[in-house]
């Protein structure tokens, strides 16, 4: 090979390593590319630093919508405590009445014992009975415990408890004939239905 020959071979050797690396510099500005709009060359390129902001201000907004959520759920809870409290103050009382009832009941059959010669005996006796017995009475209202009104009034499951049935002339069926027992109220809870007797 003559000194010619030589160094045209030499001329396209470069060429060749020149393309290579002109061929490796658009490889790069392709990869580049899939992850940055931005000129490659560009050196104030913030696309990553964006990228990472983005995220945490999207994992900020989860956070404050979970505190969110938790504060709600919170406020909820409390209002369904406070409301069980306040049902279970509101009838604190309700097992020491129906402890009473009995009691009210004695009394006033000791009281229809009484006739209407007020000057016997009996009559004397009941005296003391009968004050005590409006007495108690008196304390129960106080504290909002009422008797079911029932007679003459139409049967509903909700406030009787049907014992005895009777057909009647010239009554409706299901009217309250009888009252055996009575039914008592605390506040606008039936604590103990009326037993009555209805008509057939």
């Amino acid at each position: 090979m003559d000194k010619e020959e030589y160094k045209e071979d030499k001329k396209y050797d470069k060429h060749d390593k020149h393309d290579k690396h002109h061929d490796y510099d658009k490889h790069d500005d392709k990869h580049h590319d899939k992850h940055c709009k931005c000129d490659k060359h560009d050196k104030d390129c913030k696309c990553h630093d964006d990228k990472k902001l983005e995220e945490s201000l999207e994992k900020i907004k989860k956070l404050e919508e979970e505190i969110l959520k938790a504060k709600a759920d919170n406020i909820n809870y409390r209002k369904r405590k406070d409301e069980e409290v306040s049902k279970m103050l509101e009838f604190a009382n309700e097992d020491l009445v129906k402890d009473i009832l009995p009691s009210i009941d004695n009394f006033e059959r000791a009281i229809n014992l009484d006739d209407e010669n007020l000057d016997d005996e009996l009559s004397k006796f009941l005296t003391g009975f009968k004050m005590i017995y409006c007495h108690l009475v008196e304390v129960l209202e106080k504290y909002d415990v009422m008797a079911i009104d029932d007679k003459g009034k139409e049967f509903d499951p909700k406030f009787h408890q049907a014992v005895l049935t009777e057909k009647v002339e010239g009554m409706k069926p299901g009217m309250v004939i009888d009252v055996m027992q009575k039914g008592y109220m605390l506040k606008d809870k039936v604590i103990r239905p009326a037993m009555v007797k209805v008509s057939e």
